[in-house]
């Protein structure tokens, strides 16, 4: 392709990108939502919750309940999803191939970081437990209230690594649309991958590349796509 860029860094995202948990986000919803009384709420399938979910998350809750929820009730809403899916993301684990896709970027003298929306005291100890920790320059997690977008933290996370990363060849691997938009923001680029909250077609809407596994993401970012 001409004009390409290949990257030599990538900003990983974490939940439903290199940890699949997509079972214990859907089944946290149902069971949040069932808990809470939602009348009228029929169990979401993963086809229906990708092909609703956007960011920021009180927009998702928005298309479900057909209005926008009260700050008691995302507050409400939040606690509950998060105690649901502690219990069910201990079951989950990496994607398949993740840690060969890590060590392969690393191989070729390339660099990595995670960036997650997953609260930081939480994403830390769940990355060393999977062994992984030390395939990143950076693991970052929020420190602030859940719920909001990612642009703002992807720009301090390059910011923290000013000097050893270039933005312009830096690749945002995520499964979310607000990734693209958060790699756009920064002066970065994105692929976005189909294995987590988004349906394929919501993520080829954004006009960002789109892989449908991280193998041929990393590809994609490599060739500078």
């Amino acid at each position: 392709m001409s004009g390409a860029i290949p990257a030599r860094h990538l900003v990983w995202d974490w939940n439903g990108t290199l940890f699949h948990d997509m079972d214990a986000v859907l089944g946290a919803t149902n069971a949040a939502f069932a808990e809470l009384g939602m009348d009228g709420l029929d169990p979401l399938t993963l086809d229906r919750y990708r092909e609703l979910y956007r960011v920021p998350v009180t927009a998702f809750y928005e298309a479900l309940l057909g209005r926008a929820p009260t700050p008691g009730e995302w507050e409400l809403m939040d606690g509950t999803f998060q105690r649901h899916y502690a219990r069910e993301s201990v079951r989950c684990g990496l994607t398949a191939g993740a840690v060969e896709l890590l060590d392969g970027w690393l191989a070729a003298g390339r660099s990595q970081s995670l960036l997650s929306m997953y609260g930081h005291e939480e994403l830390v100890p769940l990355v060393k437990g999977f062994g992984i920790a030390d395939r990143f320059v950076r693991v970052q997690g929020r420190t602030g209230p859940s719920g909001g977008g990612k642009a703002d933290h992807l720009v301090r996370h390059l910011a923290a690594l000013a000097g050893d990363v270039d933005p312009a060849r830096t690749v945002v691997i995520g499964d979310a649309a607000d990734d693209g938009h958060a790699a756009r923001a920064a002066g970065a680029r994105a692929v976005l991958y189909t294995g987590g909250s988004h349906s394929r077609a919501s993520l080829a809407r954004t006009g960002f590349p789109v892989a449908d596994s991280l193998a041929d993401a990393v590809a994609l970012a490599a060739a500078g796509n």
